[in-house]
């Protein structure tokens, strides 16, 4: 895989956390005061609802909030507070407070804490969905000084699952390959994406989902960043490539549209969200003249 000049955009930290955060197991013994509680009923978040923003609740116990709780997990320490993913039993909610999906919350959430909301609800997620071994169905215990669920009966340990998965900026020349996935709105476009299959490398992933996708040949491949994606476990890991050869030929199973499109004039694209905005972002600011 080929590296990059330290003057690059790629491979810069794209969604870093612009407070310190220290991921644990196990909360200190002696903490007392505010902690951070991301709480969810069917992967909503609870969150206190003001006129333009939406807040996380920061409070010493989470019994303040006045819910009901499924299931607890301490997730680590943000900027020095405490931080606890919870599954809640019921969506009754307290005044002043709503579900949101994490979706809806973008922007209008500090982003820090949407990113912490993203790893909150993929460990809710796990434990929910893995309280009965998969090999003798038994009922599973979660592991002291680790993120596992232990089956007593037979041993299998079951960690939290990441599901990875490509995402690929294809040029050619001065243009950009960007696609209308069969479940985007219509006139929304992106660049390519696919999950990893087994026994396959990443870089062999971006030339079979380009191929499959959109029917042409990629070469020239550069890792640019990663992402985690809670929707629902997906890390991405993104790349940019290079046109060799062919047609499009899209899979109608996956694609409605496909083009080739320059800089000066982009359909509907994602915003800075995600990482496919990110890797438009860069196109465009490479695709800049020189001042």
């Amino acid at each position: 895989m080929a590296t990059h000049d330290a003057s690059d955009t790629r491979g810069l930290p794209l969604f870093g956390l612009r407070k310190t955060f220290i991921s644990e197991v196990a909360p200190a013994q002696n903490h007392a005061g505010p902690a951070w509680w991301f709480a969810f009923h069917r992967n909503r978040l609870l969150v206190e609802v003001g006129e333009d923003a939406v807040r996380v609740p920061c409070r010493e116990r989470v019994e303040e909030l006045g819910v009901r709780i499924v299931q607890r997990h301490y997730l680590g320490r943000y900027d020095g507070l405490p931080c606890h993913a919870v599954e809640l039993a019921d969506e009754s909610l307290p005044d002043g407070m709503d579900f949101k999906d994490l979706r809806q919350v973008y922007g209008l959430l500090e982003e820090d804490l949407f990113v912490l909301g993203g790893r909150a609800v993929q460990i809710v997620e796990w434990d929910r969905t893995h309280q009965y071994c998969g090999w003798c169905g038994s009922r599973t215990h979660t592991k002291e000084k680790e993120r596992a669920k232990v089956c007593p009966q037979c041993g299998l340990h079951n960690f939290p699952r990441l599901s990875p998965a490509i995402i690929v900026a294809v040029e050619r020349g001065e243009e950009i390959l960007l696609a209308r996935s069969t479940h985007f709105p219509q006139g929304m476009f992106s660049v390519l994406a696919g999950f990893v299959e087994p026994g396959e490398t990443l870089e062999e992933c971006v030339v079979r989902e380009v191929k499959e996708e959109v029917g042409i040949t990629v070469g020239n491949i550069r890792y640019f960043g990663s992402q985690p994606w809670p929707f629902p476990n997906s890390l991405m890991v993104g790349f940019t490539a290079e046109y060799v050869e062919g047609e499009l030929a899209l899979d109608p199973t996956e694609i409605a549209e496909a083009g080739w499109f320059r800089a000066d004039s982009l359909p509907s694209i994602p915003g800075r969200i995600s990482i496919a905005g990110r890797l438009i972002k860069w196109f465009l600011e490479k695709s800049r003249p020189p001042l």
